[in-house]
């Protein structure tokens, strides 16, 4: 039997930190989507204040999962 998956992007955001924003991304997939298998970050970004500080952390991802 031949394997196939699928890949999705989202975008997951976090005030904490770029690791919580990828975690807290697959953690939410994970809710809807059964047999990932591995993601990875396409994309970095941040959101600041006026002085130029980060405010939140954004992160693009890929996901992977396997289909019936």
């Amino acid at each position: 039997m031949n394997a196939i998956a699928k890949t999705i992007e989202i975008t997951s955001a976090s005030a904490k930190g770029i690791e919580d924003a990828v975690q807290s991304g697959l953690l939410k997939v994970a809710t809807t989507i059964d047999r990932i298998q591995g993601a990875w970050v396409s994309d970095i970004k941040v959101r600041t204040s006026a002085s130029g500080d980060v405010t939140e952390w954004r992160v693009c991802l890929r996901v992977t999962f396997l289909v019936d």
